[in-house]
């Protein structure tokens, strides 16, 4: 069926538009797919950016798309999500076709990364190649600035910015789910144009016109300063000459890879802070920034605001990722090791031995890319992103999220796709071949660490999923020959260095400098020394202070969070000793309240979960955790058992019944860092008892919720009657006076606040007489009525007299008890 040419490209967009609300989503597919195959570029190029955005949102959030982070494979939808955006679907079918033609599509810088955003407002060349070359300038002024791009870099950040646009999900749906289209495209995109085997299958349509963003040398200092205000011939000038990809043909083949993988890793890891912005800044990029300033401040007059004005001074960009934004960095980081890793070792080997020698003659450039995708694309802005959610992430189980991403990156062992595994993981020895990759990220290695030892410290061990994390990092690091390689790693860093400060900055080969490989790359540095420091002064600064894993300082706070995970034992111990006990206590009667049934006595210092099975996985993970930091740090038996010991001697039964560590202060007692220490590991507590009115206590297990409720409302209505009487009857000194008190105060009131830390007008308040009929709705005291009265029907006596009989004895009780109670207590 031949292209219908009588129908308008707008009127296309127009019923496209109006299919969107009235058809569903397979028939709404299925028009899409017959219309790219029928329609030339000219006319599809109309609804591309529509498209676009309808499908994956729009990026201010205020459309949904297709909402692919919330359908799963449970859901009707899913087969034809996936079928029409996988990788050869009609989707990039639509945008191979427009690819082969010269259309460029706008994007507002306001959307891009806040480092990127404002690196282009101050008038400073970005880092990253993928954003050089683009500036659009629209005529209504140089704030409104966008980005041109081609139609796969335009699809690309779309289904990229989707996980992080903000997104109004529907009452308890959420996204984060490992088996959502999102996530598994994200998987598929990965697999198909980074592959481990083979070659990215080529485009179906020619690309004889297109023009991709073919990186050039790097020149971080060069500035486009006053491209909106003064120097509008910059509009037809280009900062870098970017040659077609006919110019190259090794660009042609991997281009479409390393436009994927360059916008990922900027959308999804290029944020951080203000302070880290500035920072990060190489010394070329202030001069050329400060050089801008001077220019500016030096014109007669200046009709309007420079772009970047004030930039770095306002800049803050609001960074707190999901769980799912995690999840599919780590996907992300586990395909890029394997990717590296799928490296030929005849490349490798080559590579190694005589870099300079290197041409592309011989080696494909999907294998050259393979070779430098993890330092030079990756490992800066992972180790920020890593930072910030170290020191920003709450302190809870939704970290293991972080954790394993994290464990993910420096354990890139683990993806080498090799199936035969002689060794078990905890005897697996580290092959010194992964030394330079070690020495490369040692940031990532000891500064994370430590990172996570100041969260640990923090954290509730006695909660099994946090013991859990413990364990995974300690395990982890104790592997056979790792720490011995960090250890190597920052000697290295520690030596002295004559000819680092002859070298010149750009010597150092930082992550952000690459763009693509085929740019001329600098010489890459033999001396191991300069390529640790390199790697730290990247990352820190030069003027960094580094704190060694292994130095005096970390091995205090190691020994510290020692006798953490030793008192969490403790505490998970007790826990489970108690529970033992309550269950062994538990019987028919306990459950009419003959055993005890204060609340009060109860310990609060566990959570839910935390029993049972859960205490005694706990107890497992910081045995284990224990294990793995002394073979880390080499600890000897003889500290492990002087630590416990010291531990047990001072924190027998008698302390842990002490109040936790507090000071006291105008409003009480306030609680010291380490007393808030002692709560969260369990180890001390306050005697909280219930302070307010004993008739609103909440309603209790044993006790019936209808009783207690209709006798509160009759003794509510005999105490607002009667109160008066109750309180001058109670006044006397005489003995009707403490007869009286005796059943219409609770003697024991006072004693409960003074043990309290309340607060002095707590202290002072006192308690008006009253009746209370509470007691009658327990189910104890029902059973006992009921027990009664069965003996009053063998004994022939009625329920009146039953009563009465029961009534006397009450009273009997109480007259004795008010004569002989006060004698008693005194013997």
């Amino acid at each position: 069926m031949s292209a219908p040419t009588l129908q308008q490209p707008s009127f296309l967009l127009a019923n496209l538009k109006a299919d969107s609300t009235t058809k569903p989503l397979l028939q709404r597919c299925q028009d899409l797919v017959r219309i790219i195959d029928e329609y030339p570029a000219k006319e599809l190029h109309l609804i591309f950016p529509w498209l676009v955005e309808n499908v994956f949102g729009s990026l201010d959030g205020v459309i949904a798309g297709w909402n692919l982070r919330l359908v799963n494979s449970r859901s009707s939808e899913y087969g034809v999500l996936m079928d029409f955006l996988n990788p050869g679907g009609p989707m990039m079918k639509l945008v191979y076709k427009l690819q082969a033609e010269e259309y460029k599509y706008e994007i507002p810088v306001n959307y891009l990364p806040g480092p990127v955003k404002a690196c282009i407002q101050e008038g400073v060349l970005p880092d990253c190649p993928l954003f050089h070359n683009k500036l659009q300038f629209p005529l209504s002024g140089v704030l409104a600035l966008n980005i041109a791009l081609n139609p796969f870099e335009f699809f690309m950040f779309h289904f990229a910015f989707c996980l992080i646009a903000p997104r109004n999900f529907p009452p308890g749906q959420h996204g984060g789910s490992t088996d959502s289209a999102y996530f598994v495209l994200v998987d598929m995109y990965l697999k198909y144009f980074l592959p481990s085997e083979g070659n990215v299958p080529p485009s179906p349509f020619s690309d004889s016109r297109g023009s991709v963003t073919a990186a050039s040398p790097r020149s971080s200092g060069t500035s486009f300063a006053g491209y909106g205000v003064h120097s509008p011939s910059l509009l037809k000038h280009h900062i870098f000459h970017q040659p077609s990809v006919n110019a190259d043909p090794a660009a042609q083949e991997i281009w479409r890879s390393e436009t994927l993988l360059q916008m990922f890793v900027e959308i999804w890891l290029h944020h951080y802070s203000l302070e880290m912005y500035q920072k990060l800044q190489s010394p070329q990029v202030k001069l050329a920034l400060l050089q801008y300033r001077l220019s500016m401040s030096s014109m007669p007059c200046q009709p309007h605001a420079p772009p970047g004005s004030g930039t770095l001074h306002t800049y803050q960009e609001p960074f707190s990722p999901s769980e799912e934004h995690v999840l599919v960095v780590r996907l992300l980081v586990k395909h890029l090791h394997a990717f590296a890793n799928s490296l030929k070792p005849e490349q490798l080997s080559s590579s190694s031995s005589s870099p300079s020698a290197h041409s592309h003659t011989h080696t494909s450039p999907l294998e050259e890319f393979k070779r430098v995708v993890v330092q030079r694309f990756v490992q800066q802005k992972l180790y920020l992103f890593l930072q910030h959610c170290f020191g920003h992430w709450p302190l809870d189980a939704s970290f293991r999220a972080v954790l394993e991403t994290w464990l993910s990156y420096i354990q890139p062992w683990r993806y080498t796709g090799e199936k035969s595994n002689p060794q078990p993981d905890q005897n697996r020895t580290v092959p010194d071949k992964w030394e330079p990759f070690v020495d490369e990220n040692l940031l990532l290695y000891t500064k994370l660490f430590q990172g996570f030892l100041n969260r640990a410290v923090r954290t509730d061990l006695v909660n099994a999923k946090n013991a859990l994390m413990v364990f995974r990092v300690a395990k982890v690091f104790a592997q056979p020959n790792l720490a011995e390689i960090i250890q190597k790693g920052e000697q290295l860093f520690l030596e002295p260095e004559h000819v680092l400060h002859h070298r010149q900055p750009r010597g150092y080969l930082t992550p952000s400098q690459g763009g693509s490989y085929l740019s001329s790359r600098q010489r890459a540095a033999t001396d191991t020394v300069f390529k640790v420091k390199s790697h730290v002064y990247s990352l820190e600064g030069q003027d960094c202070q580094y704190k060694q894993m292994f130095g005096s300082e970390l091995r205090g706070a190691i020994l510290n969070f020692i006798q953490i995970i030793a008192q969490a034992r403790q505490t998970a111990k007790r826990i489970s000793d108690q529970a033992n006990e309550v269950a062994a206590n538990t019987s028919f009667l306990s459950w009419f309240g003959l055993s005890s049934a204060d609340v009060n006595n109860t310990f609060t210092g566990a959570e839910p979960e935390d029993s049972g099975e859960c205490l005694r996985r706990t107890h497992e993970f910081l045995d284990r955790a224990l294990e793995n930091l002394s073979l880390i740090f080499k600890l000897n038996q003889g500290q492990l058992t002087q630590l416990m010991s010291t531990l047990s001697s001072s924190q027998d039964d008698g302390l842990s019944k002490q109040l936790p560590d507090c000071v006291h202060g105008e409003n009480g007692l306030t609680l010291t860092d380490l007393g808030r220490r002692q709560i969260i590991n369990g180890l001390r507590r306050f005697d909280i008892q219930y302070q307010g009115d004993p008739e609103l206590q909440p309603i209790r297990s044993y006790e019936n919720a209808l009783l207690v409720r209709f006798l509160y409302r009759v003794s509510s209505l005999v105490n607002d009657s009667l109160g008066g009487h109750m309180t001058s009857l109670c006044s006397r000194s005489d003995f009707l006076g403490r007869l009286g008190r005796r059943y219409l105060t609770d003697p024991g009131s006072s004693v409960r606040l003074k043990q309290s830390p309340m607060s002095r007008r707590t202290l002072e308040r006192s308690r008006r007489p009253r009746l209370s009929l509470r007691p009658l709705a327990s189910y104890r005291t029902l059973l006992l009525l009921l027990l009664f009265y069965g003996l009053g029907v063998l004994l022939s006596l009625g329920p009146v007299s039953s009563m009465a009989l029961l009534m006397a004895g009450g009273f009997l009780y109480g007259v004795l008890m008010t004569l002989f109670g006060d004698k008693l207590k005194t013997q």
